[in-house]
């Protein structure tokens, strides 16, 4: 519940702290004193968007601070999973700086909006005039039927494995189009595997080849350049090797006569060595060179072929087209694994559709279970709010889709007078009968939710008289299980509460500004009573206010 609200620079409020009971708190006021001030200040707490038209003052922050007491509400698992320090007393406050940044605070750490309206939740639901109309919503609806229902575990358990089953719906009809639109490839993808294949293609023997065709094809003008070369080598008066071994033999000479001689001996000599090396491989060369047209052919045809595969599949080495290879080999072998994907998918997902269907069955029985219940409750507390004849007709209907809460259809139909027919609830239903119904169904909820705090902002409206008694009454029995608050413009529901609030607005210095007051027992008795007769309070309003305070 909430314990405490402190204000500040918000609105038409300069400063304002107030204390809240547990128990049926009421608040009143003029039209356009604040009301609606207060429930803005505690919905920017809950986590709604602000903006600089907040600040009352535009050059200074505006600041709003709540405590909760959460002791018994079961929140530490939230705490813990948020990252948040647990107290039993819980302080949230937000800030409105004059830059326009809003900041979040739960006891002293930081938070986004979304991590407040989720522990909002568990702290207050503040029921208006708008939400009143949402009760014709088929969402709303369900959700009184699966509260009453107890159906929350069910429906929880149920979303898991929908979540599951939708995505591997998604997953299979990925696969079942990629089977199709590969299907079309498929054919010509293994066309070009097995051209690759046959090539027996190998890394680096592009090169090789290439170096091949070029002596295959110049054998004749290698062959002389290299019997020429052995020749000069190898002539006895004038060859190379006659010359070298002059040039060692005078270098021998004088060798030991310096280091320098020495070394260019021991140079001559090697360059010796090495020049009968060279010899000895040019005439192996020579001995190997064959005129082999069939081989030339062959070399020729190889290379060709690689040329013709790497403009096919655009690509300049040997290389690519083995990574092309292999990727054409995985593509297909995807494929042949693809129908056995989907075959264990569509198994998968069958199950999920039996357990979906197991589920969506115990939430619909637990649904039918809880419609006449919910009727008679409802039918009960309405003949209370003037109401005897109403009746509802709940359908709950059972279709093929899968729903985010079940596989059921939801038609709440009313009638508020005898003989007259069923009909939807948002067309048949008056302003003031959807408050008495909204009210109705709040006060059945009650029993089932462990919301701590409920806000009722005009419920009200368009009622009076005994009407308006049965509904303080309805409520102040609701505050002895949860705190209530009731925004009212009405003396009957005002005596309900064990505390009455006002809201009321001055000027002072051509400064407008809001307050909230905690009024007495002889305030209540003169605010009460203005509520009934107006500004100019008679001997009469006042021993009525007296009445029905007592």
């Amino acid at each position: 519940m909430i314990t405490s609200l402190s204000i500040k620079n918000y609105a038409l409020i300069e400063k304002l702290s107030i204390d809240f009971s547990k128990g049926f708190s009421i608040i009143t006021g003029e039209t356009g004193a604040g009301k609606s001030i207060i429930l803005g200040a505690i919905g920017l707490v809950l986590g709604k968007r602000a903006d600089l038209t907040s600040l009352k003052n535009k050059e200074e922050k505006c600041v709003i601070e709540a405590q909760f007491d959460i002791s018994k509400y079961n929140l530490k698992e939230f705490f813990q999973a948020n990252d948040l320090d647990y107290e039993d007393e819980t302080i949230i406050r937000r800030e409105i700086l004059p830059s326009g940044k809003s900041r979040a605070f739960i006891n002293d750490s930081p938070v986004n909006l979304q991590e407040l309206q989720d522990l909002s939740f568990f702290l207050i639901d503040i029921h208006s005039q708008q939400q009143t109309q949402e009760l014709s919503d088929e969402s709303v609806q369900f959700k009184i039927i699966d509260a009453i229902s107890n159906n929350a575990e069910t429906i929880s358990d149920y979303q898991k494995s929908l979540k599951i089953y939708k995505s591997e719906k998604s997953k299979l009809n990925a696969l079942l189009k990629k089977q199709s639109d590969s299907g079309k490839e498929q054919e010509y993808n293994t066309f070009l595997l097995n051209e690759l294949v046959s090539a027996k293609l190998k890394s680096g023997e592009q090169a090789e080849l290439e170096a091949d065709y070029e002596k295959l094809n110049n054998v004749e003008i290698i062959k002389e350049s290299i019997d020429k070369s052995l020749a000069i080598a190898n002539e006895e008066q004038f060859g190379v090797f006659h010359n070298l071994n002059e040039i060692k033999t005078a270098l021998q000479k004088i060798a030991p006569f310096s280091t320098e001689y020495q070394s260019l001996f021991e140079r001559i000599t090697s360059l010796s060595i090495e020049f009968d090396d060279i010899s000895k491989e040019l005439q192996n060369s020579s001995e190997k060179l064959l005129n082999d047209p069939e081989q030339l052919e062959l070399v020729s045809q190889k290379l060709q072929l690689i040329f013709n595969l790497q403009k096919k599949h655009h690509v300049d080495s040997v290389d690519e087209l083995l990574q092309i290879q292999a990727d054409l080999g995985n593509t297909l072998l995807e494929l042949d694994n693809i129908e056995e994907e989907i075959e264990t998918l569509s198994k998968s997902i069958e199950q999920k559709e039996n357990e979906l269907n197991e589920l969506a069955g115990v939430i619909h029985e637990s649904r039918i279970q809880a419609i006449p219940v919910l009727s008679d409750k409802l039918i009960a507390i309405l003949e209370t709010l003037g109401m005897p004849n109403a009746r509802f007709k709940i359908e709950l209907t059972t279709v093929d889709t899968y729903f985010q809460n079940g596989k059921d259809e939801l038609q709440f139909l009313f009638s508020a007078n005898k003989g007259s027919d069923f009909g939807l609830l948002k067309k048949v239903a008056s302003g003031g009968e959807m408050s008495r119904i909204m009210l109705a169904v709040k006060a059945i909820l009650a029993q089932y939710s462990k919301l701590p705090t409920l806000i009722f902002d005009e419920i009200d409206t368009g009622v009076s008289g005994e009407i308006a008694i049965r509904m303080g009454e309805i409520m102040k029995e609701m505050s002895k299980t949860m705190q209530i608050f009731a925004i009212t413009h009405l003396p009957q529901i005002a005596a309900k509460g064990d505390s009455h609030f006002k809201v009321s607005k001055s000027t002072i210095d051509n400064d407008t500004q809001s307050e909230l007051k905690l009024l007495s027992q002889d305030d209540r008795i003169i605010e009460i009573a203005q509520m009934l007769s107006g500004a100019n309070i008679s001997d009469s309003a006042l021993n009525h206010a007296k009445e029905l305070l007592n």
